[in-house]
């Protein structure tokens, strides 16, 4: 059940951002086993001006391409699966798109209970209906 937000340049086309969401979500249900249909994206197109980044961080270059993606997930998943997770990300963009490896930042915020997630009808889904 994550809730994905894709900052990034308004500049790029359409079928990149296309790209990157799917990208995600296929990296998602590889390596964190979610269902297919739990697909919530929110595409986040920015001027240049309203996104800010170092050159150089942490010995890693950036440019004005670079994109934020923020994944919002219960907890449970093990070191190795985030690892790889944010791994099958950026190289999937990379090989999807002409945003470099490099210029794939991803956050994870994870949160514990179900109770902090409503799907619709505003209420708690039942757990049977839900995985992480």
């Amino acid at each position: 059940m994550p809730f994905v937000r894709i900052s990034l340049p308004k500049k790029l086309s359409l079928e990149t951002k296309n790209n990157i969401s799917e990208s995600i979500h296929q990296s998602l249900i590889q390596e964190f086993n979610i269902p297919a249909a739990d697909y919530f994206h929110v595409i986040e197109e920015l001027e240049a001006h309203q996104i800010k980044y170092p050159e150089s961080y942490l010995e890693i270059s950036h440019s004005d391409e670079i994109i934020y993606v923020q994944i919002t997930a219960g907890q449970g998943r093990t070191l190795e699966q985030k690892k790889r997770l944010y791994h099958q990300i950026a190289t999937r963009i990379a090989s999807t798109t002409s945003i470099l490896i490099n210029n794939v930042i991803i956050i994870l915020l994870e949160n514990n209970g179900l109770e902090n997630w409503s799907f619709g009808n505003g209420e708690i889904q039942e757990q049977k209906h839900l995985k992480k």
